[in-house]
């Protein structure tokens, strides 16, 4: 039987707590993350929901910001939600002034677009890769969330809001293992998400 993984969970702000008890539930070890230290020590990293331009100074503040990124671009698997994912793409559209992005996904992201262009909303959603979903959607929370506007070649789309006024915007994505969403499921309760990167985790190795 495989060890549990130990997944950290970037902890300079942002739903932290939730992350960490969603993993812990999914069959890893979950610990914080706030020093390079500790995150040489992880199988995989989250990046919680919270403010992406507050992540971006803070991760710079704690020196961070260049050991994670490189950490996600040598292949260390990530998953963000919401500001995690702004965090991961490659490209903003709507970004503050002077803010940077760890990379990771070949994806553009529209920054508030739930928040600024379609008021924050839940649905239900089908994702790719998440088991049952198609019978048993997600419950998908959006929080002055973001959306992908335009993915990349390697880049696999798995959701994208079916109704409603962001009915056809790309919510979920997957670039080898790094795996992003614009919804939270950590404060939903449906650990299914957690479990698949868990999963992509010991698939690593």
């Amino acid at each position: 039987m495989n060890p549990a993984p130990t997944i950290g969970v970037l902890a300079l702000q942002g739903d932290v707590r939730e992350h960490l008890a969603a993993l812990e539930a999914s069959g890893a070890r979950a610990v914080p993350v706030r020093r390079e230290s500790e995150l040489q020590a992880v199988d995989g990293i989250v990046l919680p929901g919270g403010e992406s331009t507050t992540i971006d100074k803070l991760l710079r503040t704690f020196e961070l910001f260049e050991p994670l990124r490189a950490a996600i671009a040598a292949g260390l698997p990530a998953y963000g939600s919401c500001a995690g994912m702004i965090l991961l793409a490659e490209r903003i559209l709507d970004g503050a002034e002077g803010q940077r992005t760890l990379g990771g996904l070949d994806i553009t992201v529209r920054r508030n677009a739930f928040g600024r262009q379609v008021d924050s909303f839940e649905t239900d959603l089908e994702v790719r890769g998440v088991p049952d979903s198609a019978e048993h959607p997600l419950h998908a929370v959006f929080i002055r969330a973001p959306w992908v506007e335009e993915v990349g070649p390697g880049v696999e789309v798995l959701a994208s809001v079916e109704r409603g006024p962001a009915a056809g915007r790309i919510v979920a994505v997957r670039e080898r293992d790094v795996v992003a969403t614009s919804f939270h499921p950590e404060i939903s309760g449906d650990q299914r998400l957690h479990r698949m990167f868990v999963q992509i985790v010991k698939d690593r190795g």
